[in-house]
């Protein structure tokens, strides 16, 4: 594997969990800095791939460490009938964590999710608050009913601004959405493609553009496996996909046992930034700060490597400072 920057930390490893055989990828500067595991959004949707596009300046401050989740890219290449669930999953990251305590000489590890990775994160830190030394969300989900029908509102009343009677027509066939409940059937999933080709439409959802996919083939570590990977993800996921549907941080305690940390796009309407604004108001942690990343969407990271890197930095001093206080 190219190690392109002649990085100190530069692995990738197929690593037993759980049973399998699942991928990570390290990168890091110093066997000194705290260890970051980022978790991927999706589900299914893996991230090592696009480390160029905002990854160089973090390893500076962290050794990143990216997990090809069950049911997503290489660990799902190399597992295609080794499928996630939720406890699955959750049993995966604890024992991840421990691999990555025992290889870094670490008593505890930084956790960071991104869109679907917020979710596992979530849940994870309140089951195993031992575990972490602090958790950052990006595109921080709170609830996937609350996210759909704040995005559709604010899409329909972009439209309807824009005199778009076309795109409001579209929108309006969907009939209710997304309802009281998400389930993941052929009828709903019809809905959300054409909502989500309108949000992406007016820039208010996801946007893949070519620069995404030229890193990928870039990647030191992309193979074209990886592109069937991806294309099977849905399917992989399906169980998981059904836990999400129903998933709403605002129905659990909103004390947490380790500091809590969100880096929010402020066009991101993928997972609503209002919405994880307006939660983020009324939790209770040991520390907390919430950064809003201008001119950035979902993939804030990609949007704004730089005051992305910036809002990371701040974390970590302010996380050095807390932890020498308490020492």
């Amino acid at each position: 594997m190219r190690n392109r920057n002649n990085r100190l930390i530069c692995t990738s490893e197929y690593v037993s969990i759980n049973g399998i055989d699942q991928f990570l990828y390290h990168l890091g500067t110093s066997f000194d800095n705290p260890v970051m595991l980022f978790l991927h959004g999706g589900p299914g949707s893996a991230e090592s791939l696009f480390t160029g596009l905002f990854q160089d300046r973090w390893e500076e401050i962290y050794t990143v460490v990216h997990w090809d989740q069950r049911g997503a890219g290489k660990t799902l290449t190399k597992n295609p009938d080794k499928l996630p669930t939720i406890d699955l999953m959750l049993q995966d990251l604890f024992e991840v964590i421990q691999y990555l305590k025992k290889k870094y000489n670490k008593k505890k590890v930084v956790i960071f999710g991104h869109s679907w990775g917020s979710v596992l994160g979530s849940i994870f830190i309140r089951k195993h608050p031992e575990e972490a030394e602090y958790y950052i969300g990006a595109g921080q989900v709170i609830g996937m009913v609350e996210n759909e029908q704040v995005a559709y509102n604010k899409l329909k009343e972009v439209i309807e601004q824009a005199g778009d009677k076309k795109s409001l027509k579209k929108l309006e066939s969907v009939g209710e959405y997304p309802g009281s409940k998400i389930v993941f059937d052929k009828e709903f999933l019809r809905k959300c493609n054409i909502v989500h080709k309108l949000l992406g439409k007016y820039k208010l959802g996801m946007e893949m553009g070519i620069d995404i996919w030229i890193a990928m083939f870039k990647s030191p570590i992309f193979k074209f496996s990886d592109i069937i990977a991806f294309m099977k993800i849905f399917k992989a996921n399906s169980k998981v996909h059904s836990f999400l549907g129903d998933f709403n941080l605002r129905r659990e305690s909103k004390e947490y046992k380790v500091p809590v940390y969100y880096i929010l796009g402020e066009r991101d309407w993928q997972a609503p930034r209002v919405v994880a604004e307006d939660y983020f108001k009324d939790i209770k942690a040991p520390s907390k700060d919430i950064f809003i990343i201008p001119n950035a969407g979902h993939f804030l990271m990609m949007d704004q490597p730089d005051l992305v890197f910036d809002a990371l930095s701040k974390i970590s001093k302010k996380e050095k400072s807390r932890q020498y206080s308490n020492n």
